[in-house]
């Protein structure tokens, strides 16, 4: 279940309800799916076969397909990262620049857990939205934010878009931003 911590202040904000009606507050919409719809195989598997990640979109089928129609998203994929991915510390790197988006950036966390790091309004500033499995977060456009893994360093989503060229990042220079 996604926590929140507002960095300036060090307040957690826990449980479902409270924590979609925060981010609610802030335009961050965040939903919670029926983890359970995964299959048992898949739920502590971080390297996929193009075979695995369609049984995952399969079995969100409805659940994407509603929040595609509600958000206009037209396409959709999944990401896995792991200790087993290859260059991962790279790869972070490029995620863990905050940036912004022309379109929502979208997940839908199958298993593991990540962290969006997010500009809310200027009384909160940035916050750290702990993301785990069944959760839904989208940053709405030209949000600043940026993505990183816990120490587990495992993650599977499911990715929404807009553009269909995918996910492409604006770099956004914030001299208020510390990172934590």
């Amino acid at each position: 279940m996604a926590q929140i911590r507002i960095r300036n202040t060090d307040q957690v904000i826990t449980g479902e309800e409270n924590v979609r009606s925060f981010l609610n507050e802030q335009g961050v919409l965040y939903e919670h799916w029926d983890a359970a719809k995964l299959p048992e195989a898949l739920r502590d598997k971080f390297n996929l076969s193009d075979a695995e990640k369609q049984h995952i979109l399969d079995a969100f089928d409805a659940d994407i397909r509603d929040l595609a129609s509600r958000r206009g998203y037209l396409t959709w994929d999944i990401i896995s990262l792991s200790d087993a991915t290859p260059n991962i510390e790279e790869l972070l790197k490029k995620f863990e620049q905050v940036h912004t988006h022309t379109e929502d950036e979208v997940r839908a966390i199958t298993a593991g857990e990540g962290i969006f790091i997010i500009k809310g309004s200027d009384d909160v500033g940035y916050m750290d939205v702990l993301v785990q499995e069944g959760d839904v977060i989208s940053v709405p456009e030209n949000i600043p934010h940026f993505f990183t893994l816990t120490e587990s360093k495992k993650i599977v989503a499911v990715r929404l878009f807009i553009e269909t060229e995918g996910w492409v990042a604006h770099p956004y220079e914030d001299p208020s931003f510390i990172k934590a």
